[in-house]
This record gives structure tokens, C-alpha cells and sequence, in this order.
């Protein structure tokens, strides 16, 4: 395996590594994100994530392949309690706190370090987010690590600890395209989703608090199905959204399950989603005007899809949707890996 770095702008750093199966992973320490993602083909390689060629661009799109934090999702009315305290987190979307507020963790510059071992090649990004940034509580060190190895797995492996009681639930934000193109819609990707059942979303995109089967629902994906087989459907849900940006609750969650799975159109190429977490959070790229381009390439309607591992937003007021409450001085923990299939 191969690892380098290069100046990426004044203040960010491009992480490139390669195993000896020609996939390559490149990483910014700009919000510990992902950049690009090729996988070799018979004429080539090609980039199946979507990304930009500058740090202006990410500024523009800042959750883009992104490390989402504190909270990903939507926090209804900037509002938590913990115990009988309550808090105030700044609103930056339609009345509520979108992904940690503004500035999350994807408008940070994080310190960096590289580990080389037998099992591959990791990248371990670190920042802190101080008591009362955006509302929050406590002192935070967080840590967010990739891991490449010559599996074709890219691990991302999330470590924290505060010194006050606070709520926690971070996650990535890279979308994938499998065609390579993100002109080009993922309508004639298969998913397959090992979720029963999903959370239904009032217009702002906040959980109206149930849990609904998927059964008869264009959100059942227990077998994989081409997209466009949802995205043309007249469920109010689907119409919503414009496609999918909904929570689905996984029955078993460990790195040795398969929560989801993405096909290509010519089924050569797959991604399987494997995670610690209890739910995934599906975005389909719906809504897409303004947006830089993409490597020269201008992103249409779906023209992407987000497998964003968590804990259900809402949890904060839905007891049964998980609890994302950290407590003082406890370590919080988690992973998901990506398997690259081709």
C-alpha cells in the first residue's frame, strides 16, 4: 500500500492512499472529509463518489463527503433537554439546528496524523469543539479515522469524550455515484435497505416521531430495486422530499451485518454498508440548484445518494428512537465500513 500527502490549499492537506488492488482513497483534513474515491475499471479508474476541485467549492457545499457533527440531522426548533437542563443550539435551517449548526465539524481544519500497519493504511483526524459552541455542552475531543485496506474496505471509525453531559451523534456525508458521472442520475441503481421499517418526515424534513413499516411503501427495500422505481412514485412521503431523505431503523446493527447495499446499473460494481449503528439516514440529492461542479460535471436531480450511519434523528424527543445522550467523561465510540465490490 501506498500513502502520500500535498498542500490542498493554504491551510488543508490532501491524503491520498492506494492498496495494491489499485483502489484509491483521497482525504482532506477540511472537515475530515473525503474527496475522492476511484476504482479501477477495464479502461481505467473512476471516481464513484461525488466531490469538487477546490476547498472555495467545499465551502459552498460544506457537507459534501464531510464529517458531520455534533448532531447530524435536524435538532426540531434548536432544542434539546438533558435531565432538567435545557439548551439553546443555533438555527440554520427552516427553524432548526441542520448538522451540528454553523460552523460544524465540516467547516473545521482538523489536525492529522498518518498510521501505517499491516491491516492498511489509516488517516486519523482530530479537532475539539469547545463548551458552548453552538450551543452545546462540554469540552469535546473528537477523533475521526479512515482506514483503507487491500480488502477494498474503507473503514470510518468515530471516538469521543466530553467533560459535561452533552448529546452526540456524528456521521459521514459521502455520496455515491457508481457510473462515475454525477451528471448522471442514480435512478437505475439497485438498493437494497435490510429495514423493516422507516420514519416518516413532516414537510421541514424533522421525524413526525413513528416508526412505519415499509411494507407496501416505495421505501421497501428489503430486496434490492432500481431507484427510479421510488423517485416516480406519487407517495406522499416520496413527493415530500422529492425522493428519499428519511430515516430507516436497521433490526441488527455490528460490522458483520449487511445494513445496505448499492448495485451500478451494469452490476459490475457494489457498495456494501456495514455499521455499529442503529439506523441509516438515506438522502437521495434532491435538491441541487446553485451547486459548484462537480470535477466539470454539473450534479443533477439524484444525482447521488448519502448512506448517512447514526442513531434516528429525533431521538433527543422520541424515547424509542434511540438515545444519542453522552455522558461526562465517557468515551463514545462507533464505526462503519464501506466494502467495495467489483
Amino acid at each position: 500500500m501506498k500513502v502520500s500527502q500535498r498542500p490542498y490549499s493554504d491551510e488543508a492537506i490532501l491524503f491520498t492512499i492506494e492498496n495494491d488492488n489499485g483502489v484509491i482513497l483521497e482525504a482532506t483534513n477540511f472537515g475530515a472529509r473525503i474527496v475522492n474515491l476511484f476504482v479501477p475499471t477495464d479502461s481505467g479508474r473512476k471516481n464513484i463518489i461525488l466531490g469538487f476541485d477546490s476547498i472555495e467549492d467545499y465551502k459552498k457545499e460544506s457537507y459534501c463527503g464531510a464529517t458531520i457533527g455534533r448532531v447530524a440531522g435536524r435538532i426540531k426548533n434548536g432544542e434539546f433537554m438533558i435531565d432538567e437542563s435545557r439548551y439553546q443550539t443555533s438555527i440554520n435551517q427552516s427553524g432548526n439546528t441542520l448538522h451540528g449548526g454553523n460552523p460544524g465539524f465540516d467547516l473545521k481544519y482538523w489536525s492529522y496524523r498518518v498510521n501505517e500497519t499491516d491491516q492498511g493504511v489509516s488517516i486519523i483526524f482530530s479537532t475539539n469543539s469547545s463548551d458552548g459552541e453552538n450551543g452545546f455542552p462540554g469540552n469535546m475531543k473528537i477523533s475521526v479515522t479512515y482506514t483503507l485496506d487491500n480488502y477494498n474496505v474503507w473503514l470510518v471509525s468515530y471516538k469521543a469524550i466530553s467533560d459535561k453531559d452533552t448529546i452526540f451523534n456524528p456521521t459521514n456525508h459521502v455520496y455515491f455515484n457508481l457510473t462515475g458521472h454525477p451528471s448522471k442520475p442514480i435512478d437505475d441503481h439497485s438498493l437494497q435497505i435490510i429495514a423493516s421499517k422507516f420514519a416518516p418526515v413532516n414537510e421541514d424534513t424533522t421525524v413526525i416521531g413513528e416508526k412505519r413499516s415499509v411494507t407496501g411503501t416505495p421505501y421497501d427495500f428489503r430486496s434490492p430495486k432500481k431507484l427510479k422505481t421510488t423517485f416516480v412514485s406519487d407517495d406522499t412521503e416520496v413527493k415530500k422530499v422529492q425522493g428519499i431523505d428519511h430515516p430507516f431503523f436497521l433490526p441488527c446493527a455490528g460490522l458483520d451485518q449487511i445494513a445496505a447495499k448499492l448495485i451500478s446499473p451494469d452490476k459490475k460494481l457494489t457498495i456494501e454498508v456495514h455499521t455499529e449503528e442503529p439506523a441509516i439516514v438515506v438522502y437521495t440529492a434532491n435538491f441541487v440548484e446553485e451547486v459548484p461542479l462537480m470535477h466539470g460535471e454539473k450534479l443533477v436531480q439524484h444525482g447521488g445518494i448519502t448512506f448517512e450511519t447514526q442513531t434516528a434523528p429525533g431521538a433527543i424527543e422520541f424515547e424509542d428512537f434511540g438515545d444519542i445522550v453522552l455522558r461526562a467523561n465517557n468515551t463514545y465510540t462507533s464505526q462503519t465500513k464501506y466494502k467495495i465490490n467489483y
